[in-house]
């Protein structure tokens, strides 16, 4: 050690709350955010992973809590934003995590899983927009974190309407960025390939050719979580925007 005393990260103590918190990015951010001393507010549908993971935080010294949250229902996030401020006085940033990934080609016209991927990835998004910003402006500090695709930025065959709900993500973010003047962070993070439960809605084709690529070339999703926590540990002054991770192998 050098000696040199380094003021606190900007993590400590922080409310954050979490979509998509029950399994791979959303879980390893909640374990790392909570692991440097913010309290986590986690939502996502499957209860039970819920209540496991809030346990895992709170039996390493954390503080966690949780609350069902299906993204697509606007009452859904809004009781998300509203338990972080009941439970611990405020919420200092939303990181919407939540979506999903029915990959196929457009000759196949899966009209429902598109719709799908609009109603989770992009208005899932808009939702938390419209329960957390009020309360930034309120509190006059707050912090948006969106996690995007790599899929936007390289666009392929198959996953032309999910980059597509990505990449209104990304528009969205930077419209809100612009608006937010200078109170308010907006942050995107662009995985790549990383090791999540993303194939497990894709037709069984699909899963095969996924998880064949992510057992190739795939990081760990707190990989992605260490590029959540950079954002949210700068400076109040300081904004992040965005944040491409990706395997060195991907093409």
């Amino acid at each position: 050690m050098s000696g040199i005393a380094y003021e606190n990260d900007g993590i400590e103590g922080k409310v954050v709350a979490i979509t998509g918190a029950g399994s791979g990015i959303g879980e390893a951010t909640a374990l790392l955010l909570a692991g440097r001393g913010a309290k986590v507010v986690l939502g996502g549908r499957r209860t039970e992973r819920l209540h496991a993971l809030a346990a895992r935080i709170e039996r390493a010294g954390g503080e966690a809590a949780w609350t069902r949250t299906d993204v697509t229902r606007r009452e859904d996030v809004t009781a998300l934003v509203d338990l972080a401020r009941e439970r611990f006085g405020r919420l200092d940033v939303l990181v919407g995590n939540a979506g999903v990934g029915l990959i196929s080609p457009l000759d196949e016209l899966r009209v429902e899983d598109w719709e799908r991927m609009i109603d989770v990835n992009l208005k899932g998004v808009l939702y938390g927009i419209a329960a957390a910003l009020p309360v930034f402006r309120a509190q006059g500090s707050g912090h948006f974190v969106h996690t995007v695709s790599t899929a936007g930025l390289r666009i392929v065959p198959l996953q032309a309407v999910y980059a597509a709900t990505k990449n209104a993500v990304r528009t969205l973010s930077e419209g809100l960025r612009q608006e937010a003047g200078d109170s308010l962070r907006v942050t995107v993070v662009s995985p790549g390939v990383t090791r999540t439960e993303f194939a497990d809605s894709m037709s069984p084709q699909m899963q095969a050719l996924v998880r064949d690529r992510m057992y190739r070339t795939a990081i760990p999703p707190d990989a992605i979580a260490r590029a959540i926590a950079y954002a949210v540990e700068q400076p109040a002054n300081v904004d992040v925007g965005d944040i491409v991770v990706r395997p060195t192998a991907q093409d």
